[in-house]
């Protein structure tokens, strides 16, 4: 799991707290996550935590968890013993590098699936509209939101801030710069070099400390869900679906793509606590796809540890709806029925060569966050309208559906695999040099134009544009569509600076004025003509108000500015 930001106390509400009973050198040599019962009553807590040979290093008031070094065995099933205590998971992963790099090279296998063959050429591009950025005609995504439209009514308003909880954002990049907020931006991480067994995790440390500055971004993955949301519509590059509105990093996610438990959920309540009005989270919390109550599999640590994750993670939506952040998730890239889970066979990964086939009981497993409290969950779409072949869906949890690309898109057609079935977005400088599509002298190389890679640049000002696909692509463009609501229908917020307006009203507004969709004819869609195999087959079910693939209907930007006020 995720190393702890031991560095400097940055979440609101979180402090160092207790002293610990001495023990002898090396023995306290493993961090954990404590999540108490009542986060009023914590000084049993506490006593429970020194009683098992840990100290108290870190306290998240908001939600009632506490990092804490202790032995490396028997810790957590000592302090779960208390009535005082939840249970407890460890916070650093154990293991090999191997892991790490499997982890990111599955996600890389669907929203860089481009980059594994030679994609095809697309037609030429429609010229962009008028009023939009140079680069917007490649944007379909925006268009099928109805983007370019609503921003002649509203763009979004600066005192709307919206959250990225995600590896990072580049602050500095040209699309970026204008609307991010680096005064309000938070590193919730610590960056790791090497694991502990000595291998390579986060790769070589950039900063003092191994903490990145918060306008940072070594994955690239937040930049490009950043952008999507609120690139500026400043004439340079591309815009957003929310070109106006202000964004905030607040990161809890790994150079290596990882998201674990301590990070994300100091992330969430920093955000509730400063005012967010809009939480985007494009990832699913490590080291369980799936986090069950009731695992026949698990060790009685592992049993702890993902009921942990579940009370913790649900206790920070909780939080975070309560204080007006209106919730965003990705519906997943497994290509599965929420409502009716296979096998989970990724499971745990950590420590490495640890995952093994884990029967799923959907009534007490959840894919977290989008499973979680007061989530509004996306599954993803191609520029034709269709569920992408990777995207999770379900009548269970999937609320509405958006954008996310899809490269096989267009099968007997001159768009079938290219690049520009997928979405666009902003990239950073440094993240496209060392991944080898920039050279060092800003140019982009025969490998990244392959991928589709773009350069803007006028005068001193450069930036750098790539193609992803997948439900973390979806997602912010819900978000951006949030964004407008909240801009649109907002109050000002008492007691702080900003727009406000309760996220049951802003999720009402987004899943009334979506655009409704029916399940395809016939329900049952084969992804074996493109080249997937029967495993990816889906069926939809419902109807046209709510339906396992649309949910709700395709998020509406122009609808939501335009008609959304009669829903409220």
């Amino acid at each position: 799991m995720a190393v702890a930001a031991t560095v400097s106390l940055i979440a609101a509400g979180t402090s160092a707290a207790g002293a610990a009973p001495a023990v002898s050198a090396g023995q306290q040599d493993t961090e954990y996550t404590v999540l108490l019962e009542d986060p009023g009553n914590r000084d049993f807590a506490i006593n429970a935590v020194h009683a098992a040979g840990g100290e108290v290093v870190r306290d998240n008031k908001a939600i009632g968890l506490l990092t804490v070094k202790a032995p490396a065995n028997g810790f957590v099933e000592k302090v779960s013993a208390s009535d005082a205590v939840v249970g407890a998971a460890r916070t650093k992963p154990i293991g090999h590098a191997p892991a790490a790099k499997a982890e990111k090279a599955k996600r890389d296998n669907v929203e860089k699936e481009n980059t594994a063959s030679q994609p095809s050429k697309a037609p030429a591009a429609s010229k962009s509209t008028a009023g939009m950025d140079p680069l917007d005609g490649d944007l379909w995504g925006l268009n099928l939101v109805r983007s370019n439209i609503a921003r002649a009514k509203q763009a979004g308003d600066k005192r709307v801030y919206v959250g990225i909880l995600d590896t990072g954002v580049d602050g500095s990049h040209p699309d970026i710069a204008p609307n991010f907020n680096n005064e309000l931006s938070r590193n919730f991480t610590v960056d790791m070099p090497q694991d502990s067994d000595g291998g390579e995790f986060d790769g070589p440390c950039e900063f003092r400390g191994c903490v990145d500055p918060a306008n940072w971004d070594d994955g690239g993955h937040g930049t490009h869900v950043a952008g999507t949301i609120g690139a500026a519509a400043n004439g340079f590059g591309i815009s957003g679906v929310a070109p106006n509105v202000s964004l905030v990093n607040i990161r809890g996610g790994q150079d290596a793509g990882s998201f674990f438990l301590q990070p994300v959920v100091d992330a969430l309540t920093y955000g509730a606590d400063i005012g967010l009005d809009v939480i985007n989270m494009s990832f699913y919390v490590d080291p369980w796809y799936m986090n069950c109550i009731n695992d026949s599999t698990a060790s009685a640590e592992e049993q702890l540890e993902q009921r942990t994750i579940i009370a913790s993670v649900q206790r920070a939506l909780n939080y975070a709806h309560r204080k007006g952040v209106t919730l965003i998730g990705a519906g997943g890239n497994n290509h599965e029925d929420l409502g009716k889970p296979r096998t989970d066979i990724v499971s745990p990964n950590y420590p490495p060569n640890h995952a093994r086939p884990r029967p799923i009981d959907n009534a007490t497993c959840l894919n977290l966050p989008t499973e979680g409290n007061h989530v509004i969950s996306v599954s993803s779409l191609g520029p034709l309208t269709e569920k992408a072949d990777y995207s999770n869906y379900g009548l269970e949890q999937t609320a509405i559906s958006a954008p996310g690309g899809y490269f096989r898109s267009g099968l007997g057609t001159p768009w079938y695999r290219t690049n520009e079935n997928m979405i666009l977005s902003t990239y950073p400088r440094n993240v496209a040099i060392a991944e080898g599509n920039v050279d060092e002298a800003g140019n982009v190389t025969e490998k990244g134009l392959a991928a589709g890679v773009k350069k803007a640049a006028q005068g001193d000002k450069v930036g750098y544009y790539q193609f992803l696909q997948g439900t973390s692509m979806a997602a912010p463009h819900a978000s951006g569509v949030a964004a407008l609501i909240v801009s649109q229908y907002g109050k000002k917020d008492k007691g702080r600076p900003g727009l406000t307006l309760d996220p049951d009203k802003v999720e009402k507004v987004l899943l009334k004025t979506a655009i409704q969709r029916a399940c395809p004819n016939p329900r049952t869609v084969s992804y074996v003509n493109v080249g997937r195999s029967p495993e990816f087959d889906a069926t939809c079910e419902g109807d046209s108000k709510f339906n396992g693939f649309y949910g709700h209907g395709i998020v509406d930007a122009y609808g939501a500015v335009t008609r959304g006020g009669q829903f409220l």
